[in-house]
């Protein structure tokens, strides 16, 4: 029996497999749309996950967040949404904001961890930047995230 006619549906399960690996390649070099964002005096521009889809891949397998980056996750509806770091390799910060645009809380993320990082309240969006960004730069809990100067 020659070599390929020992596993007949294996290349089904090639192809099949295939788009789905590019398709997340896809999604991390192309990158979501990207917005200002306003907090006291800084101007940042972030990506959008809006998506279930986009939440859940957020900012894995990136290697890189540039200075004054970050991705804002939007919600449908108000909630206890925690994140952790699974398949990211970047160390994050991010602030919970409520519906106000109010931070409620700020914590930093460790790469490639399992850890929950709940909000301590219902929130609607999360910021994350690079670790150590918003005490950088002197951004507290209570600090207002803006969508216009």
């Amino acid at each position: 029996m020659r070599k390929r006619d020992m596993f007949p549906g294996r290349k089904i399960k090639t192809v099949l497999f295939l788009p789905f690996f590019l398709l997340i390649n896809l999604a991390h070099s192309q990158g979501l749309p990207k917005i200002p964002l306003y907090v006291k005096e800084k101007e940042i521009q972030v990506e959008v996950a809006r998506a279930p889809e986009e939440r859940a891949i957020g900012l894995m397998a990136r290697k890189h967040l540039g200075k004054e980056e970050g991705m804002l996750f939007i919600f449908e509806e108000e909630g206890y949404h925690s994140f952790w770091m699974k398949d990211t390799l970047i160390p994050l910060s991010i602030a919970f904001i409520d519906r106000e645009g109010r931070i409620v809380k700020i914590t930093d993320m460790k790469p490639l961890t399992l850890t929950s990082h709940p909000p301590p309240k219902p929130i609607l969006y999360a910021l994350e930047m690079n670790k150590g960004w918003f005490s950088r730069n002197g951004i507290r809990v209570g600090d207002i995230v803006r969508f216009s100067k």
